[in-house]
């Protein structure tokens, strides 16, 4: 059986940067995914270009959607934006309470993810499918487990319709927060979000700014291959192919790949899957 798919994008910065993005998205477009997805930066940043990627995917004849983050949002400034995705034939958002720019103090109508999501369904109704982030081995910022599982539950009735993992490297953590999650009585589908190995300086980076736990076999792993890029490459084939493979036994509904604007490590993942 094979999974739905997504892959996540993020805007680029230059023509160049545009034109190889459409090369990766047709490469991935093979693999049909249910949609794709445009990220958001930091405090609403990348906000023309999210909607300019999200309009060429859709254009491109695959379903968008939208990251969409509330920090230093107002009521109207959000009414307007789902207005304009609304108009462009947008039917799914990604909403989170998105990461603050430097040096920016709480700001905005907006605390929480939750705030938002319910904000959008008051306004919107059911014209979209709300997707939320939800973190298997608990959120940095959060006061204990309890309150990451609780803030979790926050979203999902305040009317998120599914949610995306941040990417993990231990199985065992997805499935135990799925049984958290279920044992509060929510069914709600959680798509564990996966992060290709191409690089340990990169993925060391990402993780220690994201909180994703790098397990210390893998670490050590990476560490010993030094600047050998093709052993990082085909270890992390390996390491990240037998999560989806465990992942997709152990019921997982659906994967979604953070491709870092890159098609080979994801489809190469795939491959070995099929």
């Amino acid at each position: 059986m094979r999974l739905p798919l997504s892959f996540e994008f993020f805007p680029t910065k230059t023509p160049e940067g545009a034109v190889k993005l459409r090369a990766v998205r047709q490469q991935l477009y093979a693999r049909k995914p249910q949609f794709c997805s445009v990220t958001y930066g930091a405090g609403g940043s990348t906000h023309q270009g999210t909607f300019g990627a999200v309009q060429e995917i859709l254009s491109e004849g695959v379903d968008a959607a939208s990251h969409f983050s509330c920090i230093g949002a107002t009521r109207a400034t959000v009414c307007e934006q789902l207005a304009e995705l609304k108009a462009m034939g947008v039917k799914r958002l990604v909403a989170l309470r998105g990461d603050l720019p430097s040096g920016y103090g709480i700001g905005g109508e907006f605390q929480y993810a939750s705030d938002l999501v319910g904000f959008i369904r008051e306004e919107t109704g059911r014209d979209f499918h709300i997707e939320v982030a939800c973190y298997p081995e608990i959120h940095p910022q959060a006061r204990s487990p309890e309150a990451d599982l609780q803030a979790f539950a926050a979203k999902v009735k305040a009317g998120a319709d599914s949610a995306i993992t941040q990417y993990f490297f231990s199985p065992e953590a997805y499935f135990r927060f799925v049984d958290d999650v279920r044992k509060l009585g929510l069914d709600t589908p959680i798509v564990p979000g996966i992060m290709p190995i191409t690089s340990s300086t990169q993925l060391m980076r990402f993780s220690d700014a994201c909180g994703a736990e790098i397990p210390r076999w893998i670490r050590l792993r990476l560490q010993s291959f030094g600047d050998d890029t093709a052993s990082i490459k085909a270890f992390g084939l390996d390491v990240v192919t037998d999560l989806c493979a465990r992942l997709q036994e152990g019921g997982a509904p659906a994967l979604h790949f953070y491709t870092m604007n890159q098609s080979a490590a994801t489809l190469a993942v795939l491959e070995r899957l099929d």
